[in-house]
């Protein structure tokens, strides 16, 4: 199987009438006899507030400040978006699943937001990880994505880069 992990629901969608899949929705997801098309709502993941660190940081004072992290930490945001982590958790862990398809949007957010999913989540370590950039969501370009996808260690560097960029945020 192959999964394809898209940023908003309505991308999913359109990838999955790109791959001519119209059956089996499932409950987060989309399945067909080779794809299952997934998606993350925006953000599934977030950094922890300080009170995460230390009780004392709940309140902010001029005592606990500045305050820097050695280690950072990360969370599932509750509610609906923790449901819809745990359903791609799941997927992203399934012995079946060969190729995992980084289908976020194209740019730093978008490989922030799938990078954490994948931090979070342990998936199957035997399954092949390929990004997927395209410029709009049509048929012609969803499909072309999807067959020029390059292995997402080649991304490695916009992750970092995003990376850095919420942690400096945080600070």
């Amino acid at each position: 199987m192959k999964l394809i992990i898209t940023e908003k629901r309505s991308v999913a969608e359109e990838f999955a009438k790109a791959l001519e899949i119209s059956s089996n929705r499932k409950n987060g997801y989309i399945e067909s006899n080779e794809w299952i098309i997934t998606w993350c709502q925006g953000h599934l993941v977030t950094m922890s507030y300080p009170e995460a660190y230390d009780e004392k940081l709940k309140s902010w004072t001029l005592d606990t400040l500045p305050f820097l992290p050695k280690e950072y930490k990360y969370e599932i945001i509750p509610g609906s978006t923790a449901r819809q982590f745990e359903i791609i958790k799941g997927l992203l862990q399934r012995e079946d699943v060969t190729e995992i398809y980084n289908a976020g949007d194209s740019g730093r957010e978008g490989e922030y937001i799938q990078r954490l999913v994948f931090m979070m989540a342990n998936p199957n370590p035997k399954a092949k990880y390929r990004r997927v950039w395209i410029d709009s969501q049509t048929e012609e370009e969803i499909q072309r994505g999807i067959r020029e996808a390059k292995d997402m260690s080649e991304y490695d560097s916009l992750s970092d880069s995003a990376y850095l960029r919420a942690k400096e945020d945080y600070l």
